[in-house]
């Protein structure tokens, strides 16, 4: 009888376009497996809203393809599969988290002692932290030349056809409803699921939605909370049910066919492909990102202790109109739009002076697109302490940014109800009316006091750049 394989899905949970799939189904059955590991890292063990979303898309892939699901330690997991299988090789997609490179070792090592061939593929991105490299043979630590490096090096690999496969039947299963990945008491993912619906076919439905509804006007409006403009597909990139490449040959597709009308928005909705690229070739390069300030002198940084403020800022009850409807879209629907993220940044750090890994812990369990190289590289990025910071000075103002960005105030009324009776004239500063609404939350600050603090904090910092 022939060996089985094992296919290893990771944050590959998909079909199309799945290298790794491709190059296990040529090899005879398979054993679609997929293993619950919250070992490795147990500092960064999944967060709750991802939970949610895994276990969704789990159920959407295994309608396609039955999966064999177990739980524990990824090496210790595929050593007694393929002691149990006799497969002769193991199949996955690379992954990039600081912790990867070490687990992906130790799985080769069980391979190897078992006499199964290891086959590591690419795919999660669209450049391998490895192969864009400046003149001097670096890593690049600033966005705009390592973005224009990418587009010089061509465009990505052509895409994978869904295989062929033939599955091996025996190998014994978990009951993904055992995995407890869902919320129970109480039930706070009703907002999740009347926001999303995980799944490979709708992220490409949201995909084709997006370069049809929403591309033309994406360069102008993407920083508007407010409308329509952006792709939404985040949390679908993340759990790999569409890769970079579907994205990035849909989009210069769709650019095509609009004969350079939609050259400017396509150009910058690709460029934030890239951003996401740029944030695993830093994590790669720098795999301390998530938990430590790229630049050192940040670490004398004097913070506030204030768990009273973090609590406040979490619930969104800041006073803040902005602040706020960004912190409750994100709790209800596991997301939230990316200006609101940096203006909730800025005010979390830059007002409160609560440190960044407190803003960034909390997104990690909140967001359903969670993403450990995006997450740490935007919390870093606000902080001025990453390696292609905002400076420290830039601090948002959140009431100017409100007026710029959401300048009617219908993204703040559709979060914070207790304001849907302010006037546009006020909706940002509620504070300033003759009679404020009393229901609604004082605020934690006073932004300009807050902002003085701020400067003469940072400036206290030795050796940072003006």
């Amino acid at each position: 009888m022939t060996h089985p394989t094992i296919i290893w899905f990771r944050q590959d949970l998909r079909i199309s376009d799945h290298a790794a799939l491709c190059a296990a189904a040529a090899n005879g059955p398979i054993i679609p497996l997929y293993i619950l590991d919250d070992e490795t890292p147990a500092t960064w063990k999944m967060g709750a809203a991802s939970r949610w979303w895994l276990h969704k898309s789990l159920e959407n892939l295994n309608t396609k393809i039955p999966l064999v699901f177990r739980r524990g330690r990824a090496d210790v997991v595929i050593a007694d599969l393929i002691a149990e299988t006799k497969a002769s090789a193991v199949y996955f997609t690379r992954d990039y988290a600081p912790w990867s490179g070490a687990l992906e070792k130790r799985v080769k090592d069980v391979c190897d002692k078992a006499g199964a061939s290891c086959h590591r593929h690419g795919g999660f991105l669209l450049h391998e932290p490895e192969s864009i490299r400046n003149g001097s043979g670096e890593p690049y630590k600033v966005y705009t030349p390592y973005s224009r490096a990418c587009f010089a090096s061509g465009e990505p690999r052509a895409l994978k056809a869904v295989p062929q496969f033939k599955i091996y039947p025996t190998a014994k299963s978990d009951h993904l409803a055992d995995w407890d990945l869902l919320p129970t008491k109480p039930d706070w993912s009703t907002g999740l699921a009347e926001s999303w619906k995980p799944g490979e076919e709708n992220a490409h439905a949201l995909l084709y939605q997006f370069l049809d509804e929403g591309l033309a006007d994406y360069a102008e409006g993407r920083d508007r909370p407010d409308k329509p403009f952006t792709s939404r597909l985040s949390a679908y990139l993340h759990f790999g049910e569409i890769s970079p490449h579907q994205i990035w040959h849909a989009t210069r597709s769709a650019m095509a066919k609009a004969g350079g009308g939609l050259d400017r928005s396509g150009e910058k909705f690709l460029k934030e492909v890239l951003w996401r690229e740029f944030s695993y070739h830093l994590l790669h390069h720098f795999p301390h990102f998530p938990d430590l300030p790229f630049k050192p002198e940040y670490a004398d940084f004097p913070w506030a202790e204030n768990p009273q403020a973090l609590k406040i800022w979490q619930k969104g009850q800041t006073g803040y109109p902005i602040v706020d409807a960004g912190m409750r879209e994100l709790w209800h629907t596991g997301i939230m739009h990316n200006r609101v993220r940096m203006i909730v940044a800025s005010f979390l750090i830059k007002d409160l002076l609560i440190p960044w890994q407190d803003g960034e812990r909390w997104f990690w369990d909140t967001l359903v697109d969670a993403d450990i190289g995006a997450n740490s590289a935007s919390w870093q990025w606000v902080a001025g302490c990453g390696a292609d910071a905002s400076p420290y000075y830039r601090i948002f103002n959140p009431v100017l940014q409100g007026e710029k960005f959401d300048p009617e105030g219908a993204y703040v009324k559709k979060w914070v109800p207790e304001l849907q009776s302010v006037a546009a004239e006020f909706i940002h500063h509620p504070w300033d009316m003759a009679v404020p609404p009393k229901s609604y939350a004082k605020r934690i600050v006073d932004h300009g006091v807050a902002r003085d603090r701020a400067l003469e904090a940072f400036k206290k910092i030795k050796k940072v750049e003006a």
